[in-house]
């Protein structure tokens, strides 16, 4: 029996190096076997628990422990390892994918920002999950996550007086429209933006041995504020207002004020409309 035992220790450790640990339980169960062997000519094992105890000089709910895995694992013990303390995973758990997913997702459409300690904290606090921060960076960039600059607005967070107001604007559109689509009063559109009294475009046609003669002026130049009208039938004559704004920075729809607005809808607007 002896033999055999011995046969299955080497078939277990052959081609592998011995560390000082599995020496020293070799040692240990060698010394063990020499004193029975001295001591006693016939060895009769009613406890192969205790007798492995005593000769790896270990406990018996240590041998206990170990046999239980060995039975749950068989041959694949050594896969199941318990891993090494101290140090983190290398890659964080894909189940925790969705989570992640979901997480910024919902941070996003709440317009709230997403950094790695922020994630980091709330895998913590909620599944328990202690990543570190250059890992749980490489991990984000591997499932396709982004790092990028966020949009200032966007149309999920429009004001609810905005959302009033083009929903009033296009049920009294619907209300001017007759059952054939045709329109029960003229409807007129208006607007109003700028443009830099030097504004043109940067390229130009030359021949290469000339090199470019277009001597563009200096500067932007002043600004002028255009205001205009349209309906169907296009623009509305006599309509057009272009003037040179105040200031050169800033907003442009400050330099539409009401005394300027008020002045060109009545005595521009209303009078070439129909």
């Amino acid at each position: 029996m002896l033999d055999t035992y011995s046969k299955i220790i080497a078939m277990s450790f052959q081609g592998k190096d011995f560390t000082p640990a599995m020496k020293q339980l070799v040692i240990n169960l060698k010394l063990h076997f020499d004193e029975e062997r001295k001591h006693y000519k016939e060895v009769s094992t009613r406890n192969p628990t205790l007798r492995t105890a005593q000769g790896l000089d270990i406990g018996e709910i240590t041998v206990k422990r170990i046999m239980a895995e060995y039975r749950h694992h068989g041959p694949t013990l050594e896969a199941h390892a318990a891993k090494p303390r101290g140090k983190p995973e290398y890659r964080a758990a894909v189940n925790l994918q969705p989570v992640i997913r979901e997480y910024v997702r919902t941070k996003n459409l709440a317009g709230q920002r997403v950094g790695v300690g922020k994630l980091r904290q709330y895998l913590i606090e909620t599944h328990h999950a202690d990543i570190p921060p250059v890992t749980l960076w490489r991990t984000l960039q591997r499932w396709g996550f982004t790092y990028g600059t966020g949009k200032r607005r966007s149309a999920l967070k429009e004001r609810d007086y905005v959302v009033l107001a083009r929903r009033r604007y296009l049920r009294q559109k619907r209300a001017n429209r007759n059952p054939d689509g045709s329109l029960q009063r003229p409807e007129v559109y208006l607007d109003e933006t700028f443009v830099n009294k030097n504004h043109s475009g940067q390229f130009t046609w030359y021949l290469e041995e000339d090199g470019p003669w277009v001597n563009k002026p200096s500067g932007k130049g002043p600004r002028l504020i255009i205001v205009h009208a349209m309906t169907v039938a296009g623009w509305v004559p006599g309509a057009e207002l272009v003037f040179e704004a105040t200031k050169r920075t800033g907003d442009y729809h400050g330099q539409m004020n009401w005394e300027n607005f008020s002045t060109w809808f009545a005595d521009q607007l209303l009078p070439h409309i129909p």
